[in-house]
């Protein structure tokens, strides 16, 4: 019998990108719940962005001014999202914030900042990106990874298969996430627990007879408690490849400088 492995139908690979700092400004402001908030940059520095990498993590930088100085907007207080679309010809960017309370930076800036207000973009500074074609997708997270899933989604064929499974804090909070006929879209209820518990909950039920077929790739990102029931389902019950699956914390409760790994 031979002992040589098959290859894998996929791989993770990073590459580097130039890093850049922009200067744009916000356009237009769309809610998709109470909670949930998805706003248009515009601006000329934002033609040539690009982001390779569905968990791409760029800088926001939110100077509180109107100001065409990017040294003060780069000594600006700043946060990591996740780009969701770009248009690198005309020049804007649409990302989205989970609004909670009126708490930090960045997202009381997505909620109630004027149109016209001035913001920093930096990066992304490099990416992770697949290459080939994952015989299964396993994808889970609260809202602030949403952005990420909806790219991951994009890269879906119409013949991909797998599961998706999104904590929100009610069905009044749930997000569409669109998706192929045969991937599976849940989501799970929080309420009033602490962010992260729920999902933590949801994938410590699933048993090795749950795991998608074939080379799965995974991806789980919530609050920074979720790295060790993620990491024990992918890596432990599943047996998954650990260099074909991400899980990461995206935020730290009581942390606002807190950034996910790259």
């Amino acid at each position: 019998m031979s002992s040589v492995k098959s290859a894998s139908s996929f791989r993770l690979e990073r590459q580097s990108l130039d890093l850049t700092f922009r200067r744009a400004t916000l356009t237009a402001r769309t809610w998709e719940t109470s909670t949930y908030v998805r706003v248009r940059l515009e601006g000329d520095d934002l033609r040539g962005f690009t982001s390779l990498g569905s968990d791409d993590h760029m800088r926001l930088f939110f100077p509180g001014e109107d100001t065409d100085d990017l040294d003060v907007i780069r000594r600006s207080p700043s946060r990591e999202y996740t780009p969701l679309a770009w248009d690198a010809e005309a020049g804007w960017l649409k990302v989205e914030f989970a609004v909670h309370g009126d708490a930090g930076i960045a997202a009381p800036w997505a909620a109630t900042a004027p149109l016209g207000s001035v913001i920093g973009v930096g990066g992304p500074r490099g990416s992770m990106v697949i290459a080939g074609r994952p015989d299964s997708w396993f994808l889970a997270g609260d809202e602030t990874a949403v952005p990420a899933i909806r790219r991951f989604t994009a890269l879906m064929d119409q013949q991909a298969t797998g599961r998706i499974l999104i904590e929100v804090t009610d069905a009044a909070h749930e997000l569409t996430i669109a998706a192929p006929a045969a991937v599976a879209v849940a989501f799970v209820h929080r309420g009033d627990a602490f962010p992260g518990t729920a999902l933590a909950a949801a994938l410590d039920i699933l048993s090795a007879g749950d795991r998608p077929a074939g080379d799965v790739f995974g991806f789980v990102a919530a609050e920074q408690g979720i790295v060790k029931a993620g990491r024990r389902l992918l890596l432990d019950r599943w047996g998954a490849a650990s260099d074909q699956v991400v899980v990461k914390g995206y935020w730290k409760s009581g942390e606002a400088e807190y950034h996910a790994p790259h």
